[in-house]
């Protein structure tokens, strides 16, 4: 049975460039006469991709294209300019850990609301919460605003939280170097039990051994558009020997 499909996907974006063109300089821009619109670039172009229950799929490429992107559309966190997007199940995306946190409130509201925001009742996620701030090491912040932890705490709850629910569609986007040596060890060995369940997994890596090992298909981006699906391997040579 088929959880995403992704028929004829487009996104425009405005350039990193002009996204830090602040209010101040708009304004000075427009009352000289020299305002220009915002450039826009094609960062994903038609794409058509279909995947089925419990299917393990590696995105590789260049940085740049497009695969970050590619996840956050499957996600709902970015929404296409053109084509559609069709996602049945819960989607826990570890993309940008910890992006969805309000700073302001506590390590436990944030986790009831982060679950809450996944479809999760408060009630389950309640019961969640012990084994999320184990996991995440911060047991003694349980009431401390989001805001006083650490870069690297926030990573940490960010990926215990989206892992412990044990989503129907797991997204990941190179999360495996969160924290010390063996924190990774820990989140490599929750990662793996994924691989042997029924959950459907999208992973985007540049580690191409561990796309060819443990994904079943591999999807090949290059400047916006899929060059290639099919299984891993196939997918790996082509890009490699395209590289060479």
């Amino acid at each position: 049975m088929e959880v995403i499909r992704l028929d004829q996907v487009s996104l425009w974006r405005r350039t990193q460039e002009e996204f830090s063109y602040d209010l101040k300089k708009t304004i000075l821009t427009v009352l000289e006469g020299k305002y220009r619109k915002p450039a826009k670039k094609l960062v994903l172009d038609k794409i058509d991709l279909v995947v089925e229950t419990g299917e393990k799929i590696g995105i590789i490429g260049a940085n740049g294209s497009g695969k970050s992107t590619l996840l956050k559309i499957i996600s709902g966190i970015l929404q296409p300019t053109t084509g559609s997007v069709r996602v049945k199940g819960q989607i826990a995306p570890l993309i940008e850990l910890g992006a969805g946190f309000d700073p302001e409130i506590s390590v436990m509201d944030n986790i009831l609301l982060y679950g809450i925001l996944l479809g999760f009742s408060r009630a389950e996620m309640r019961e969640r919460v012990q084994s999320i701030l184990e996991f995440a090491e911060l047991q003694d912040y349980t009431l401390v605003p989001v805001k006083g932890l650490s870069s690297g705490m926030v990573a940490r709850l960010g990926f215990a939280i989206a892992t412990d629910v044990q989503p129907d569609i797991l997204i990941l986007d190179e999360v495996l170097s969160v924290g010390d040596e063996s924190f990774k060890i820990k989140c490599k060995q929750r990662i793996d039990k994924f691989w042997d369940a029924r959950a459907t997994v999208l992973v985007v890596s540049h580690d191409l051994g561990f796309v060819q090992q443990s994904c079943a298909r591999g999807v090949w981006l290059d400047k916006g558009k899929i060059r290639f699906i099919g299984t891993a391997e196939e997918a790996v040579k082509c890009y490699l020997e395209a590289l060479n």
